[in-house]
């Protein structure tokens, strides 16, 4: 999977599409993200005691990983991700991301 925690992805599907958010956790063993603020579901805590009142909690829910694309922070679009390696003196070679549209480094 391409996309990691704190990227900055856009929604290409479903009811929040279009919109952009911080990606909060990441399975990708499932190939699922969840992303801040968005894909929003709703639970409903029943009252534990008496006079206490019930709850509803918002939290957000997983999406698929391939319902979004990675915002990147030079051009400012949702793009798709490549590798490059890149040589640094001394150690092994660096595997990093790269925009597909600028060619900039995603870190």
């Amino acid at each position: 999977m391409n996309i990691k925690k704190n990227d900055k992805v856009k929604i290409l599907a479903g009811k929040d599409r279009g919109k952009i958010g911080k990606v909060l956790q990441v399975m990708p063993q499932e190939g699922r993200i969840s992303v801040e603020g968005l894909n929003l579901l709703i639970k409903h805590l029943r009252p534990r005691r008496e006079g206490e009142k019930g709850q509803r909690i918002e939290f957000p829910a997983f999406i698929n990983a391939s319902n979004v694309a990675v915002v990147c922070a030079k051009c400012g679009r949702a793009t798709r991700l490549g590798f490059k390696t890149m040589k640094i003196e001394g150690k092994k070679d660096k595997k990093v991301r790269v925009c597909r549209k600028c060619g900039e480094i995603i870190e």
